[in-house]
């Protein structure tokens, strides 16, 4: 029953036997899970703030990926259904339904809860109509010179047609009345605010009255925007903002060099298509009808909204205000004492496997490892995957480093990875400029593997051999994120092991058949494979008689095959235990179906990030660690590893703290019920909390 989608002909069938439940409702209901932060009393108020600038962020990626694919797709093939049996048509009424109560609640939380909170601890947002004569003349002085100045106002005119405003840009439209020094009769203006200004302004504090007063660019512009139109009367002044299609077009069948054929498409990423118009909810009627009309939008695709239509430039707030009673507390990432005891890495690997929980414990030894490699010179080759690093990066430094070192360096750097395309391409320019062999991994398959293999010589029995090193992880090769997302990641010299990454490196930077790989199991070949027999495996033994149980925790479970699969696993009584953080398709709990699989899905401090899969075959425990979500996308077009953790006393580590401490949780767990809703669960008795128990053992 471990199919290829575009193999078998049976999977289109296959996928409907079954109850799905649909992706993009499951995406907004994670976002409301995410939400829900924002209004627990128990979480510090600024990181309160702060969750609402997640949740906004994440509707923006929504809008941008999934609502702009919905939309495509009812242009170019409406009579399409969707995976779980809807129609387009039925999906996009469902979708725009709920993305416009979860807008709503977002912004109930925002002015109901989390604002008059702050005002309560001496952070106060002054609205223009609310200055007094100081306050004004003070905001007239910062407009005049701070913001005036980088301003381009445009006229509507004939020759000034409605601009193609910037994807998810600031801007206003005003509305004029008179005529203008060329004697031309002003009707409306648009002024798009530029990204490099400031969203955010700290009104001093003896003319504010408040310990930490702050104004809105918004409300200098809506205040003073007559500046720019002088000699025109201003009738009213509103924002608003344009969220846009953000996926690049690359046809893959035709590019010679991706890099070229991603620059170019660049560009055009802030113009796509519109997709939602977000409006003040003061914004009159017949200016919100002209804004859907210029952009191609239906009345549906309009959010009204009472605040700011951009709540993620509110993040920088919490660094801008010194109250640490007010955030998280801070924690220092834990150092494993086996590697404080010996400085060289190499030999500590060489004395057993390690493994490092992110953010539990330090990023540090990874980048350390890639240190000591480019300076030791024993070393002769690092091997290295880039998904994400960030603009700035120590790791990459020392990848350059070991390749000015005279090593033999060469990156795997996935160049489509969603809106870190630029940077990507930054970095593989300047790791090219060095001399490190920069290669773009397989067309049509994102590598999206984390993988670094360090070959150095070694001396043993007065002979000189290679020997290889391999650091395998659930995450991105990124140390700030690394602070934030949960990770595990494996360093190893385990022989077979390292061969096997060795032979994945071989696959993506030459030309070549299939290579056997004894340890990972690697999709686009053998992942969905090894899965499908693991899970097989266990409804045997079940049906043996024998204990079977299977816990996975993942991003998101979408495959069908794979879903299928966990089905007749439950009905055959395997006990499953999921923990999928964002969208599941699976529907828990079925009589007759799936009544022995619970879902749950982990909201907390951290992002639960990484991916482990177990199966008590019969008793050995099985564990696997992977960066792979059981999505199509992870299992058939892109490269991606699952590797096991050999060393029982780290198995019993990753169970206990990856899977264990999840399933106990009381406080940020979400129990998923069988309609796709989520409760959450809360225990009358003795609160636990998997991640603040974690902090307490790691960083105390």
């Amino acid at each position: 029953m471990s199919v290829h989608p575009t193999e078998n002909p049976s999977y289109p069938a296959l996928s409907m036997q079954y109850p799905l439940l649909n992706r993009e409702l499951g995406i907004l209901s994670f976002n409301e899970r995410v939400l829900a932060q924002a209004g627990d009393p128990a979480v510090p108020l600024l990181e309160r703030l702060r969750f609402i600038c997640i949740t906004s962020s994440n509707l923006d990626e929504f809008f941008e990926v999934r609502m702009a694919g919905i939309q495509e797709q009812m242009r170019d093939n409406p009579g399409a259904l969707s995976p779980d049996g809807m129609s387009l048509q039925q999906v996009y009424a469902l979708v725009v339904d709920r993305a416009h109560k979860n807008v709503q609640k977002q912004y109930s939380v925002l002015q109901d809860i989390v604002f008059p909170a702050l005002e309560e601890e001496g952070i106060f947002f002054h609205m223009a109509d609310s200055w007094n004569p100081a306050q004004t003349e003070w905001a007239r002085d910062y407009f005049l010179n701070e913001v005036l100045p980088v301003l381009t106002p445009i006229g509507l005119d004939p020759a000034h047609p409605f601009p193609r405003v910037l994807n998810k840009s600031l801007n206003f439209v005003v509305e004029l009345e008179g005529s203008d020094a060329f004697g031309r009769k002003a009707i409306m203006g648009i002024v798009q605010a530029p990204r490099a200004l400031p969203r955010l302004v700290r009104m001093p504090e003896a003319m504010s009255g408040y310990p930490h007063g702050f104004v809105l660019l918004s409300s200098f512009m809506q205040h003073f925007v007559g500046e720019l139109f002088p000699g025109l009367t201003v009738r009213g002044c509103t924002q608003f903002r344009i969220t846009r299609n953000s996926e690049l077009f690359v046809d893959e069948d035709e590019i010679t060099n991706l890099r070229v054929a991603l620059q170019g498409e660049l560009p055009a990423r802030h113009l796509g298509n519109a997709v939602r118009l977000e409006v003040s909810a003061t914004t009159p009627p017949h200016l919100v009808r002209r804004l859907l009309d210029e952009s191609g939008l239906s009345e549906r695709d309009c959010y009204r909204v009472d605040g700011p239509v951009n709540l993620v430039r509110l993040m920088s707030l919490p660094e801008m205000v010194d109250r640490p009673d007010l955030k998280f507390i801070p924690h220092a990432p834990a150092m494993p004492q086996k590697l404080e005891n010996n400085p060289s890495m190499f030999e500590t690997i060489d004395q057993g496997d390690i493994l490092l929980h992110h953010p539990y414990e330090s990023f540090q030894p990874v980048l350390e490892l890639l240190l000591q490699a480019a300076k030791d010179p024993n070393v002769v080759a690092i091997k290295q995957t880039i998904y994400r690093t960030g603009t700035d990066s120590p790791l990459m430094d020392a990848l350059m480093q070991a390749a000015r070192n005279g090593k033999e360096v060469t990156v795997v750097v996935e160049l489509l990875a969603r809106f870190d395309e630029e940077t990507n391409i930054n970095w593989a320019s300047q790791l090219e400029a060095v001399g490190a062999h920069v290669v773009y991994g397989v067309v049509g398959h994102k590598c999206h593997a984390k993988m670094m293999l360090i070959v150095r010589r070694t001396e043993r029995d007065g002979r000189a051999q290679l020997r290889r090193y391999v650091h395998l992880g659930t995450g991105n090769y990124h140390p700030r994120t690394a602070r934030l997302y949960t990770d595990f990641g494996l360093m190893t010299s385990e022989p077979q092991m390292c061969e096997d990454v060795h032979r994945v490196f071989q696959q993506l930077t030459g030309i070549g058949g299939q290579l056997q790989l004894s340890r990972l199991w690697q999709s686009p070949f053998t992942l969905h494979v090894k899965l499908g027999e693991a899970i097989e495996a266990e409804v045997a033994n079940a049906r043996a008689g024998k204990r079977a149980r299977i816990v996975a925790k993942m991003n998101a479970l979408l495959e069908p095959t794979v879903i299928a699969q966990l089905y007749e696993a439950s009905q055959a009584g395997v006990q499953i235990d999921l923990i999928v953080r964002g969208v599941c398709a699976l529907q828990p709990g079925v009589p007759g179906l799936s009544e022995n699989i619970t879902v749950r899905s982990v909201v907390g401090r951290f992002l639960e990030h990484h991916r482990i899969y177990y199966f008590y075959a019969d008793g050995s425990e099985n564990v696997y660690l992977s960066s792979a979500d059981w999505m199509d996308r992870n299992l058939f077009r892109r490269i991606e590893v699952a590797f096991p953790v050999l060393d029982r006393r780290l198995k019993r580590r990753v169970i206990a703290e990856g899977l264990s401490a999840l399933l106990g949780d009381n406080q940020a767990a979400w129990l998923m019920q069988r309609d796709g809703h989520y409760q959450r669960r809360r225990s009358g008795k003795s609160s636990r909390n998997a991640q603040l128990g974690l902090l307490a053992k790691f960083c105390s």
